[in-house]
């Protein structure tokens, strides 16, 4: 009876997701910025738990990476830039940087690094 190895991994990801979601909580003063990345793509979003809701988010989906690559880490650094506009226009300066599953290396680490140049605290 072997079980399917894409169940397998779906399992071990939730396990592992909820418990860095134990440790890491955003509030409306300091929120959580969540990081999610494809093979093509990444995304952000700032997150307040306490009402559940987004107050901002980002992708390189957007008009402005149309022309260009965006699974690269300058795409990401553009990312990180354009999020920390976005922040800063909701008037947020402080954040709780959620990297999700993925080691803080690559493009997570340099959209984590172009938030830090623009200002935003975490």
């Amino acid at each position: 009876m072997n079980k399917d190895k894409a169940e397998i991994n779906k399992k071990k990801h939730r396990r592992i997701r909820m418990r860095i979601r134990k440790k890491i909580h955003g509030t409306h003063e300091k929120p959580r910025v969540f990081v999610r990345k494809s093979n093509r793509y990444i995304y952000a979003q700032v997150i307040d738990d306490n009402s559940h809701t987004i107050l901002a988010a980002a992708s390189t989906l957007e008009k402005e990476f149309k022309a260009k690559n965006t699974n690269n880490m300058e795409s990401s650094k553009a990312l990180g830039k354009m999020l920390a506009k976005r922040l800063k226009t909701k008037k947020i300066k402080t954040i709780v940087f959620d990297r999700g599953l993925y080691p803080y290396h690559g493009r997570i680490k340099s959209l984590a690094e172009a938030l830090r140049e623009e200002g935003v605290i975490f």
